[in-house]
């Protein structure tokens, strides 16, 4: 019980707390304080920071008019009214073609409706963060004044930006950055899943009308129901159990492959090491896709390796090794992506792992050579415990990667092989058949569902086992 008492309190602290700063702020601040609350820069003009305040107050202004004159793009609005049409009940109908003009005469389009609104939240956001600092800014001139120190001014503020707080002037724009190329199309993709949004309800020219269906989509790729409802059921776990199959295999084997090679590469006495290095960094010069493509075409139907097999009297028609064609194996086809992975993964384990063995104390070493303990003993015992200990973050991040791995099967299978009256195919990974479901069948909901699904699946298994590692919990055991 107290347990959970504490927990409560650790939840609701920090809004507490900003709510007691708030109230001291309006109580002890000065009257400049007290009406920059209400008219952003007001405690600025009153403490003779004119520059900053009339900043303060121009985006107040900004942002006031933005939100009251619902500035608009091809008829769908931004401000109040983009709140207000959030709910998708007032679309209108439209998407008449003109054959004088060659133009289209849009209708509501939701998808600009749902970004406009979303857009709208952030800058509602955006008004409050102001509106804090402005308030903090006032204030802070408040305690300055008390102490008999004068408030800096605007100079000021801009060289300690590039002093003091340079942190704050560098992580601004990657900030900005991530909030709007990967926060905004995030939300926008998760808001998708709870909509009808997919080529079959568009079906009027120049219309993009759909609406909220809630948790539906979710729903169908257990149940079946729904357009192609049945389809998703009876393909999600296959396709999401040969995703963890295939995340697996791809990650030890290109893990332990590297470390072998590398502890081979490095063994003393061994003539000719950096040749050996130079031949496997070259797979790593090259990008990965010309790899891909170039192994697609060498292992293909009509390739050099089914052409060699045919002359030799072996084989009497081409072997389908990476399941190119309707109807090969899907076995074949799957181990062969995974020996192939480990010809482009394996010497990035191998350059990582070279390091980490040459960092080894010797000592180490010794006093196992010593006590008799063989070879294989001492790699069990201190070798591996070590390398794995400092590669466990890489370890996850490489398997997480491998749950998203688009190239290695989209390049070298495309899916294959493919199923009669289904989307996904016998190799396909989650990630590769939202490409399928989205880009060549329009479903765009039910792809938003499968990458939710992708989403959850790699944080949980990210966060799960890196808190329960070794690397998280003993830290300090190799120091």
């Amino acid at each position: 019980m107290k347990a959970n008492t504490k927990n409560k309190k650790d939840l609701f602290g920090p809004i507490k707390k900003w709510f007691t700063k708030l109230g001291r702020r309006f109580v002890d601040g000065s009257i400049g304080t007290k009406l920059s609350h209400f008219i952003f820069g007001a405690g600025n003009f009153y403490h003779k920071q004119f520059i900053k305040g009339a900043l303060f107050l121009i985006l107040q202004i900004l942002i006031i008019l933005f939100m009251v004159l619902c500035p608009s793009i091809n008829g769908t609005p931004y401000g109040w009214k983009a709140l207000a049409n959030l709910p998708l009940n007032k679309v209108v109908e439209g998407g008449t073609f003109d054959p004088l003009t060659g133009e289209f005469s849009h209708g509501s389009d939701c998808k600009l409706i749902i970004l406009f609104g979303f857009v709208t939240i952030a800058v509602i956001v955006i008004y409050f963060i102001l509106w804090d600092r402005n308030v903090e800014s006032s204030y802070k001139a408040d305690m300055d004044e008390k102490i008999g120190k004068t408030p800096t001014s605007f100079v000021e503020d801009i060289k300690e930006l590039f002093d003091s707080k340079f942190h704050i002037t560098m992580l601004t724009p990657t900030l900005i950055a991530a909030l709007v190329f990967t926060v905004l199309p995030t939300v926008f993709m998760i808001a998708l899943a709870f909509t009808t949004y997919n080529a079959y309800d568009m079906n009027e020219i120049g219309t993009n009308l759909f609406h909220w269906n809630g948790f539906g989509n979710f729903a169908a790729v257990f149940t079946g129901e729904g357009s192609l409802g049945v389809e998703i059921k009876n393909r999600f776990f296959p396709v999401l159990g040969w995703t963890f199959i295939w995340a697996i295999f791809a990650t030890l084997t290109c893990y332990f492959g590297g470390i072998v090679l590398a502890l081979l590469i490095n063994k003393k006495g061994l003539k000719g090491k950096k040749i050996f290095r130079t031949v496997f960094i070259m797979t790593i010069a090259v990008p990965q896709f010309i790899s891909l493509l170039a192994v697609r075409n060498i292992l293909g139907e009509y390739g050099p390796i089914n052409a060699l097999l045919m002359n030799l009297n072996l084989i009497s028609e081409p072997i389908g090794f990476l399941g190119l064609q309707s109807g090969d194996s899907e076995v074949l086809a799957k181990v062969m992506v995974i020996v192939i992975n480990m010809w482009v993964g394996i010497p990035y384990t191998m350059l990582m792992t070279s390091g980490i063995l040459m960092n080894i104390p010797a000592d180490l070493y010794e006093a196992a050579k010593v006590d008799g303990a063989s070879t294989f003993k001492m790699f069990a015992k201190i070798t591996l415990p070590y390398v794995i200990f400092i590669t466990t973050p890489y370890l996850i991040s490489s398997f997480v990667g491998n749950i998203s791995a688009f190239n290695s099967i989209f390049l070298l299978t495309g899916g294959g092989p493919t199923y009669v009256g289904y989307q996904a195919g016998g190799t396909d990974l989650l990630v590769t058949w939202l490409y399928k479901v989205t880009i060549d069948q329009g479903m765009y909901n039910t792809g938003a569902v499968i990458g939710i699904f992708t989403f959850i699946i790699t944080a949980s298994i990210t966060l799960i086992t890196y808190r329960r590692s070794k690397a998280y919990n003993e830290e300090d055991t190799f120091q």
